[in-house]
């Protein structure tokens, strides 16, 4: 909040600060003043408890005196011999400042304690941080970036511009959720091969001041058989409605707020990813035969979209202005809803409102077990890929080579495909794995940490690259394949978390994506960083191909040694990692 002191008084508590510069408390050499790191972020000036001994030091008026008792000399005697009249002209002297050898009068010390006191009250405050509440700030108000000063936490994401939109979110005051929810919304726009409003997903949230973890389901799932059907079935679009879900488990900034960006870079166009030029050369032919999806996927010479070329979707800017207004509700019961069950039907993949309207996300309680003294929660029942990545997780952990563990991760996700089960029942007992396992859909993820030690872990996708190779038109947003409709199966949404329940602090993050290769892609960086201590770029750089992973990791836990947090994305793929300070 900003200062709304009268200038006089700014001018007095100016006036009182250099009085206090000028004490010897301060002006002494590695006395009060030390500069170090610690728990609010870089490096700063901070008090410190090292000041030259105050006994004698002059005391204000307002200080209490202990009652005076005679003292013993060196040789034992007690020293007695000043008058009371002398005491007391001693003690003004001391309060008016004191006299220094020679006669020489001295500055007095009490505003420095006075200052030491007010801004010790403060417990992370800075010295500086503590003038500025009282004379006023620079730094830039909540909601804008440059407002938070010092660690600002991390992101991670499979698309550089998304990875730059969740930082943006944290610099301005957001939480780890913001910053997941902003970036899963421009993601969306920057990498609609893998995510975007037509898809869906799963989250895990960890929340420092409860110690716990959450996760949010909110995949992408077919209609109801007995409704229309067209040649390109699309699942119901559930990303909005995930993305506000999540948002709920702890919100610090306001939710429209946080779908500008993503609005913004649909609008006035964004560069095309590395990422996203790879995916559109490897399906161009088939998805370029649909007209909506050909203006906004070709540049100016008719080709696909090269890296580093505009890719502006003014439909899609229009349907997220639209949602940002009227709510995310509106695209499931509301005018938006209706435009959308008109035009899916003119994309091949019709749905109905009595698809939209009963859709809606899942808060439940993760899969967890216990690695040394922390809990590493995974996506629960129904996203397998969680289930998948435990059990990768448990066999690495005791003692499975890569290639086994992937193939446990994989069998047990196979059979409750097939045939059902308790998660703990399938850990317990892992079945082998029969027969080869199909390529699995094309997903996106990314990892969010704030400077409190918050944490969210999502993976997204469209059940397919490119979902159905439809685009909606005058909406502009890529429709999902629909699940176990042909050859689409559920994708494997793979993400972790860990961290410590007694000390209600985060330890490590995980996102992975690459096919069947998601669960061991997971687990493998997981393993290394928990059970060997292993830098997590080094963890995320031996998972092996095709699969692909985001993550952060403390050591030493967050809160208390963000110095020690790193983040990192696979050196394979086209993401980036961002952590740090400002």
């Amino acid at each position: 909040m900003k200062s709304r002191l009268p200038v006089v008084t700014k001018a007095f508590m100016a006036r009182f600060w250099i009085s206090v510069m000028r004490t010897p408390l301060f002006r002494a050499p590695g006395s009060i003043l030390a500069a170090r790191s610690g728990g609010c972020g870089k490096s700063r000036v901070m008090l410190s408890v090292s000041a030259p001994p105050i006994t004698g030091t002059p005391q204000p008026p307002w200080f209490p005196r202990r009652p005076r008792t005679a003292r013993t000399s060196s040789n034992g005697v007690k020293n007695a011999s000043m008058s009371s009249s002398a005491r007391n002209r001693a003690d003004r002297l001391r309060m008016a400042g004191g006299l220094a050898r020679g006669g020489r009068k001295r500055p007095s010390s009490w505003p420095a304690l006075l200052a030491a006191g007010f801004f010790g009250l403060s417990g992370c405050g800075t010295v500086g941080s503590a003038v500025n509440s009282v004379v006023g700030s620079n730094a830039p108000p909540e909601g804008q970036q440059g407002h938070v000063r010092g660690f600002l936490g991390g992101v991670v994401a499979d698309e550089p511009r998304a990875a730059l939109v969740g930082r943006e979110v944290l610099s301005a005051g957001g939480t780890a959720v913001d910053a997941a929810v902003a970036a899963g919304f421009a993601m969306a726009v920057t990498l609609p091969s893998r995510t975007g409003l037509g898809g869906g997903g799963a989250c895990l949230v960890f929340n420092r001041e409860r110690g716990s973890t959450e996760a949010v389901l909110f995949p992408a799932t077919a209609p109801s058989p007995a409704g229309p059907v067209g040649d390109r079935p699309a699942a119901v679009p559930m990303l909005a409605r995930g993305l506000f879900a999540l948002h709920t488990r702890l919100p610090g900034r306001p939710f429209n707020e946080l779908m500008a960006p993503a609005e913004q870079l649909a609008r006035f166009g964004a560069t095309t990813s590395r990422a996203l030029a790879q995916d559109l050369a490897a399906v161009a032919g088939p998805l370029l035969a649909d007209p909506p999806a050909r203006a906004v996927f070709t540049g100016p010479n008719g080709q696909p979209l090269a890296e580093g070329e505009q890719l502006v979707q003014p439909d899609l800017g229009g349907a997220l202005s639209a949602l940002r207004v009227a709510g995310v509700g509106d695209l499931y019961q509301g005018a938006m809803a209706r435009r959308l069950v008109e035009l899916s039907a003119r994309a091949g993949g019709p749905l109905t409102l009595e698809d939209l309207r009963p859709a809606v996300p899942v808060v439940a309680k993760p899969l967890e077990m216990r690695v040394g003294s922390d809990l590493l929660a995974f996506l629960p029942l129904p996203a397998d890929g969680g289930l998948a990545g435990a059990a990768a997780f448990q066999a690495l952990q005791s003692g499975a080579g890569v290639d086994a563990a992937s193939q446990r991760g994989l069998a047990v996700s196979r059979t409750w495909r097939e045939r059902g089960g308790e998660a703990a029942s399938l850990l317990a007992n892992p079945p082998p794995l029969d027969g080869p396992v199909p390529a699995l859909p094309a997903s996106a993820s990314l990892v969010t940490l704030d400077k409190d030690g918050n944490a969210a872990s999502c993976a997204f996708t469209l059940n397919n690259l490119f979902g159905t190779g439809r685009v909606v038109p005058q909406l502009g947003f890529v429709m999902a394949a629909a699940p176990n409709r042909g050859r689409v199966e559920p994708p494997l949404l793979a993400a972790a978390l860990a961290y410590n329940a007694n000390l209600r602090a985060f330890r490590y993050a995980g996102a992975a994506t690459g096919q069947g290769a998601a669960p061991i892609a997971l687990a493998l960086p997981a393993a290394r960083a928990l059970l060997n201590g292993s830098p997590v770029a080094e963890a995320v750089a031996a998972v092996p191909a095709p699969g692909s992973a985001n993550a952060i990791s403390c050591p030493r836990y967050l809160p208390g040694s963000e110095s020690r947090c790193t983040a990192a994305a696979d050196p394979r793929g086209f993401g980036l990692a961002l952590i740090g300070g400002q």
